[in-house]
């Protein structure tokens, strides 16, 4: 198992999102540590802010797995 490590706060597996049978994000599978400094760089329209809001628990129309750590506020 991937993320079996409890320091991990927020841990997204398979995430995809489709807009009209295109797909956006695909196959993205992240796990960010406490600390963690993150970046997003890409073209207009790679996903970077459709991630974020999955992320954040805005979208939750997506599908995969985006589990934050127990406890954790974002």
């Amino acid at each position: 198992m991937p993320f079996a490590d409890p320091n991990y706060i927020f841990t997204l597996e398979n995430v995809q999102k489709l807009y009209d049978d295109l797909f956006v994000l695909k196959g993205i599978t992240l796990a960010f540590l406490p600390g963690a400094k993150i970046g997003l760089i890409g073209n207009n329209g790679a996903g970077k802010s459709t991630l974020l809001k999955i992320i954040a628990g805005e979208d939750k129309d997506f599908i995969g797995e985006a589990r934050p750590k127990a406890g954790l506020t974002i």
